[in-house]
């Protein structure tokens, strides 16, 4: 691990391709270097976001993320958990979503944690849900993971109105993400709930709040999430209120979100996992990712299990599909085999690399996803 330490301490350290990085990797080592290489990677990010901290923006081409925060509690570093609460407003000047920023930063109160608000950096009605979202939260999550020592599987996303809008849509693509999510008083509009299947999700809703049939579609998809729980008892965990006779505003009784929430920890290794691309495609989904997001069509879908050492893929799996493995999923030291469509992909041993974790640790900070071995898939 010394050539690995000394590699990972250099400015320089870019290429996949180093020596240090290809070479098999037993379980107790691929354990270390992912500490080690964890560790590096923190303090790179640490160090590069220091203006951004301090300016509470991020911003990435040309648009800019800017927060407030307060935190509960007092959780040792690298165990805080982390509340990402979205405003409502929406196709309205600057001046009202501004408001509506103002009153979420003081709208829900964790019993433990940081809680921040983001402002959404536009205006639109989708101000929740647009493309660049999803990166921004991104970057968002490992600055806080690296500066302020959140736990990357204590994530929480939640949001109100044109929030819970964004909820509906972010919950879904960046499920692997999260440790649990809630949505209040918004519409999902082409927005499904298949891919939920590993993220324990709330739905607030008043009864009287009948504007774009925001009720009955919440109390719909509700029972929709139970019906998939019953199907499969080992995913789909959720609970929905509609609170009858209240209006868009819930009066805070949504605030009951934040307990049943909290009681949540991210499991980065689900041994089923249900993935459907939504129109805003992405690239990589728990232990999945695929060669080109671009390519995505919103509704591709694919099932992947494991079994044993046995990985069945059924559905939209393009060629060049990447399997992110770990000894968190199987047993490393043993062969795997992969069925895609019914067909033998792959039987066989898999290396572990410091490569497949340099890579993990690239796309995110976040040492509990880390794969330790990859396999692409013809």
């Amino acid at each position: 691990m010394n050539e690995l330490s000394n590699w990972a301490m250099r400015p320089d350290a870019q290429s996949l391709d180093a020596p240090v990085l290809r070479r098999s990797l037993s379980r107790a080592e691929a354990e270390t270097a992912v500490d080690l290489l964890d560790a590096a990677r923190g303090r790179k990010i640490a160090a590069s976001a220091k203006s951004a901290i301090g300016a509470k923006a991020i911003t990435i081409g040309d648009r800019t993320l800017r927060w407030e925060s307060r935190r509960f509690g007092d959780a040792p570093f690298g165990k805080r958990s982390l509340w990402i609460s979205m405003h409502g407003g929406g196709n309205a000047a600057s001046s009202v979503n501004d408001r509506q920023w103002r009153n979420q930063i003081g709208l829900y109160q964790p019993a433990e944690g940081i809680y921040l608000a983001p402002r959404a950096p536009t205006d639109t009605w989708n101000l929740w849900h647009e493309a660049h979202i999803d990166p921004l939260f991104q970057r968002l999550i490992d600055v806080q993971v690296a500066v302020n020592g959140v736990d990357p599987d204590r994530v929480y996303l939640l949001g109100y109105s044109a929030g819970g809008d964004g909820v509906w849509q972010l919950a879904p693509r960046m499920a692997d993400r999260f440790a649990a999510a809630a949505m209040m008083a918004g519409h999902p509009n082409e927005a499904g709930v298949a891919s939920l299947r590993n993220l324990p999700f709330a739905i607030f809703m008043g009864g009287a709040d009948s504007a774009y049939d925001r009720n009955r579609i919440a109390a719909e998809r509700g029972a929709e999430l139970e019906r998939l729980h019953a199907a499969d008892p080992g995913g789909y965990v959720s609970m929905t209120r509609i609170y009858p006779g209240l209006p868009h505003w819930m009066d805070r009784k949504d605030a009951e979100a934040l307990p049943w929430m909290a009681q949540f920890t991210r499991n980065p290794w689900p041994k089923r996992i249900v993935w459907v691309q939504d129109d805003v495609p992405h690239d990589r989904f728990y232990w999945l990712r695929i060669p080109d997001a671009v390519a995505a069509k919103a509704g591709d879908r694919i099932d992947a299990a494991v079994d044993g050492q046995t990985i069945t893929l059924t559905g939209k799996v393009p060629a060049g599909t990447t399997l992110r493995l770990s000894d968190r999923l199987l047993n490393l030291d043993r062969r795997v085999r992969v069925i895609v469509n019914g067909r033998k992909a792959l039987d066989g041993r898999v290396p572990r690399t410091a490569a497949a974790i340099v890579a993990s640790l690239r796309e995110r900070l976040d040492p509990s996803s880390a794969a330790t071995a990859l396999v692409t898939l013809p």
